[in-house]
């Protein structure tokens, strides 16, 4: 204890004695700090040049000291080489995987289940014309392709887990095949992350394609198809920018998420030509966005019965329940009221008027053949109907008195144009 004083006390002289030889005169300080730097700086590195030669010498002559040396270096060699062949091989695994190391790092702490994630995020889009796909990029707004809702006035969205709404408001841009459908409600967890810039994709970069491929057609969950990003395109007659990667969409799967690794949106599921695909990736601004291109539902039921017979099977299409509800006569009210009368449709889809026409020689009453599609909860059924509406004149249009409608057997396909 008393030595490690003593040493204690001498440094303590000694450190001082520095200093004082440091700050005297102290007109000369900042001369001598720069010259002790650069002194000890370069005894430093000089020292340094030395212990490695020292070293490489040892390393070159370490082998041929014995035979045991020689084995011990032969296996250092092979064990330094096998290390450097791993780092290069999983640098190139994390650029093929993932894009580039920092998306790699990035992905690290969400990737696992990501996949089944997105596919449990999607919605179909269904019309009576088309059907697509559709994600959401806020907790009320769905993106999808344009020719998706072309003509369909009211599409059905239709939830991962079998339920269904109607749109709130529709707008879009032909332009650029794109369009945003409001929902009433908000979803905010389905909303999926996405790139607002052109993102940061390298050639070759994994990427998946998730949307209903066959649309109502095919069951379950929705589709992912995985394929590699292969470069930025352009469309003279689009005005939108699309990625290009070599995914063979399959149709249904129009207008849901094309994502990376990470599961971040890259673009929008839009063309597929010879087994290779085009996403949206370049959103138009919000005054390219209109609703004057969105089908409009223009029904007048004054006019005449068959009229009034094909506004309420419209309105019924667009689930615009209570326009439909307000067709219905005073005496056919009084067998029913809003909630028993909307019940019987609330797994309907889709109506699809085929023909009005007066019947035979009536002036009040309209032979009708129209369409549904039923939702199940995982596919829609197709179902067929015919008979006649007797109308009556009330409040100045026509509306619903009496029905004799009765569903059909799978009809030829002559009963589409008779």
């Amino acid at each position: 204890m008393n030595k490690l004083k003593i040493k204690l006390k001498e440094y303590s002289v000694r450190v001082k004695a520095y200093i004082k030889r440091l700050l005297h005169p102290i007109y000369l300080f900042p001369i001598k700090l720069v010259t002790y730097s650069l002194y000890y700086l370069i005894k430093f590195i000089i020292k340094l040049i030395i212990s490695l030669l020292k070293i490489l010498r040892d390393f070159i002559v370490f082998p041929f000291r014995s035979l045991k040396n020689f084995l011990k270096s032969v296996f250092i060699v092979f064990l330094v080489g096998y290390i450097g062949l791993s780092l290069f091989i999983n640098y190139d695994y994390v650029n093929t995987h993932y894009g580039w190391y920092k998306k790699y790092f990035k992905c690290t702490f969400n990737k696992f289940g990501i996949n089944n994630q997105i596919k449990s995020k999607v919605v179909r889009i269904v019309g009576g014309y088309s059907e697509g796909t559709g994600f959401f990029v806020s907790p009320n707004e769905i993106l999808t392709n344009f020719h998706v809702i072309a003509d369909e006035p009211s599409p059905k969205i239709i939830f991962p887990d079998g339920h269904f709404v109607t749109p709130r408001k529709i707008l879009g841009a032909m332009e650029h095949d794109f369009a945003i459908i409001f929902t009433v409600d908000k979803y905010p967890d389905m909303v999926l992350n996405q790139y607002f810039e052109k993102p940061d994709l390298i050639e070759n970069e994994p990427l998946f394609a998730t949307g209903y491929a066959m649309g109502t057609e095919l069951t379950g969950a929705a589709t992912q198809l995985k394929g590699t990003f292969i470069g930025y395109r352009k469309i003279s007659e689009l005005k939108s920018g699309f990625v290009q990667a070599n995914i063979n969409l399959v149709p249904g799967m129009s207008g849901g998420p094309l994502t990376d690794q990470c599961g971040t949106v890259v673009g929008i599921n839009t063309i597929t030509v010879g087994g290779f695909s085009l996403f949206i990736n370049e959103y138009p601004s919000l005054n390219d966005l209109t609703a004057n291109d969105i089908q409009k539902i223009t029904v007048d039921p004054s006019i005449s019965p068959e009229k009034a017979v094909e506004a309420y099977y419209t309105y019924l299409k667009a689930r615009r329940m209570k326009e439909s509800f307000s067709l219905l006569s005073r005496q056919y009210l009084t067998k029913t009221n809003f909630e028993e009368w909307s019940n019987r449709f609330v797994d309907v889809i889709d109506f699809q008027v085929i023909k009005t026409e007066m019947f035979e020689k009536t002036k009040d009453t309209v032979f009708v053949k129209f369409t549904t599609r039923n939702w199940n909860g995982e596919t829609a059924e197709r179902r067929y109907y015919e008979g006649t509406w007797q109308t009556i004149q009330e409040d100045g249009v026509y509306k619903m008195l009496k029905s004799n409608i009765k569903e059909m057997d799978q009809p030829d396909e002559m009963w589409f144009y008779t």
